[in-house]
């Protein structure tokens, strides 16, 4: 086997394993023995934003699925896997669905761009849009509307895992679980809050609409609506 491509990678692991090592003598000993993370984190899968870099959590604290568009799908297994095992087993305190501006995905489902099988997964986030139409049509300048459906898509994709079995029965068994919806900047590297935080099923979409009307108001706002 040929790792030539590889050895760039395979050199900076030793690097850093060393460097830890001698920082943290006990560090992968204590890493190795047991997983113990607080926050389970659903992002998009942009080499752009590590979870754990961008929070400054280390190796452990934080337990990550990622795709693009960071969606959550009902019929997607893998991520309802994941949320199943983050909620259940590891008892996960927050979930947090962390979105990016500049997100290829979003654009490409913005513009109505064909890329192929992935198409069918981005009508997802064209069905966000379409659920927003009115403020789209008002919102006309083309990197708004990007943004834009950058945070309406994180605050989608918040009600979604409040409606999942899983997180129904965690908070009927009186489980300690709030779910969260964020948005990262590339060009600052700073978490941007959507004042969406749901603890419990209650009123659920009431405060998903208010959390929506505060995206509205900022928008409507920089248009002059």
């Amino acid at each position: 086997m040929n790792n030539t491509k590889l050895r760039r990678l395979f050199e900076n692991n030793r690097v850093w394993a060393t460097d830890i090592l001698k920082r943290e003598p006990e560090f992968f000993m204590e890493l190795s023995a047991i997983q113990t993370p607080k926050y389970l984190w659903i992002g998009c899968s942009d080499s752009r934003v590590p979870a754990n870099q961008i929070t400054g959590l280390k190796p452990g604290e934080v337990f990550v699925h990622r795709n693009v568009g960071n969606l959550v799908v009902h019929t997607d297994l893998n991520c309802l896997s994941v949320l199943q095992y983050a909620i259940d087993v590891l008892k996960v305190e927050d979930v947090l669905v962390v979105g990016h501006y500049g997100c290829g995905g979003i654009k490409a489902a913005l513009e109505n761009t064909s890329l192929g099988l992935i198409d069918n997964w981005l009508r997802h986030i064209q069905d966000v849009r379409e659920r927003h139409a009115f403020l789209f049509n008002s919102v006309t300048e083309f990197n708004a509307q990007w943004k834009l459906l950058c945070e309406l898509n994180v605050i989608e994709q918040v009600r979604n895992i409040a409606r999942t079995t899983i997180v129904e029965h965690a908070w009927k068994r009186s489980q300690d679980l709030t779910l969260h919806g964020c948005v990262y900047g590339l060009d600052n590297g700073m978490l941007q809050n959507l004042n969406i935080s749901l603890d419990s099923n209650v009123k659920i979409d009431d405060m998903v609409r208010a959390s929506v009307n505060d995206v509205y108001d900022r928008y409507v706002t920089k248009v002059g609506i």
